[in-house]
This record gives structure tokens, sequence and C-alpha cells, in this order.
């Protein structure tokens, strides 16, 4: 995919969880429910409560009793540029190698605010070239998905952390989200 353009008047912000080989689904890329841990999804939703829009793949999605009402693009290599997705009416299919960033959220009724960024892979990775703002990064230690999906391309042999560092950004102290899990969150900052 090509690299989106940086539009003046939106913040960028990734959420992602993920287990401790860096994976965020498993090799069928469907997420497992030990991903998805109760103190995480509070954080998750809390967070894309304040979203004027997501950025998601066809195979990701937030769930919960507000996606449907959340404004959305959807990327994938489906369509050649923009096209309304036929199960959603606030969603736009957004192909970045047919439009830009500027003309997806124009399609989607939005000229600024706070833009989630959900994955998958691809998607993380897209936006990570563009630039995130702020890039929440969930730990679950106890979690392992071998040969799993990673939450950025070239990982491994790389780790989120030294990808964020070399995008430039920095992390805030680490907050402990479960102890019973072990399960922290580091938001890293430009």
């Amino acid at each position: 995919m090509a690299l989106p353009d940086r539009i003046p008047g939106w913040t960028i912000e990734g959420l992602a969880i993920v287990s401790a080989d860096h994976m965020i689904a498993d090799a069928n890329g469907v997420q497992p429910n030990a991903l998805k841990p109760e103190a995480d999804q509070r954080f998750f939703h809390a967070a894309l409560e304040k979203a004027d829009a997501v950025v998601h793949g066809r195979h990701s999605s937030e769930g919960g009793p507000q996606a449907a009402s959340r404004r959305r693009l959807i990327l994938t290599r489906r369509v050649p540029a923009l096209e309304r997705d036929p199960d959603n009416a606030r969603a736009v299919q957004w192909n970045p190698a047919g439009a830009t960033l500027a003309q997806a959220l124009d399609a989607i009724g939005v000229s600024g605010g706070l833009l989630c960024i959900i994955g998958g892979t691809e998607v993380f990775g897209l936006f990570l070239d563009l630039g995130y703002d702020a890039f929440h990064l969930t730990r679950a230690p106890q979690v392992r998905l071998p040969a799993g999906r990673p939450v950025f391309p070239n990982i491994p042999p790389d780790t989120p952390e030294n990808l964020l560092v070399r995008h430039g950004l920095k992390p805030d102290p680490m907050r402990l989200l479960d102890p019973s899990e072990g399960l922290t969150l580091v938001t890293w900052r430009r």
C-alpha cells in the first residue's frame, strides 16, 4: 500500500494489544479471547468513544455496542479507490493505492479530530510510516501466539517498541492495567 498523506487538523492514535511474542492475532488472523482481557477492553472502548473516525482492515473491528455508530475507513485492495461499505452506511472501503487519506476522510464526512487506528498489521504499518501522534500498546505477557500476525510488518526480527522509537515516538511511564494477568499499557507519543 502507498503511504497516505498527513492531514492537518487530525490527531492519529493507534490502539493495539499484543502477546508476549508481539502478535495481535493467531495464524488464522483471529484475535483470541486471551487478547481481549476486560481491563484492556475498558481502555480500548473508552479511547474509541473519543474518536471522530476509526480505521481498520477488513478483518479487524472493535465490536461493542457503539461500533455501528462510528464513522470508519476499512482498508482493502478489493476496491480501486473508495466505495461505500454495503453493510454499514457510516463506513467507506478505502484502497490507499487509489485515493488519498484526505479523500477517504472526506468520503465519510469528517474534517478533523481524532483518528483511531485499530489494525491489522498492514494498517498499523501504513500509519506507522505516516506518523502516529500516539500509540497505545498493551502487552499480555501470559499469551503466546506462535506463527501469529504481528502488530507491525518486520516483526520479528524487530520489536514494536524498537519500531516506535525509530519512528520518533517516546514512551510514557508504564501503567499496570491488570496485575493478575501482568497486563501493561505504554502510550508512545511524538
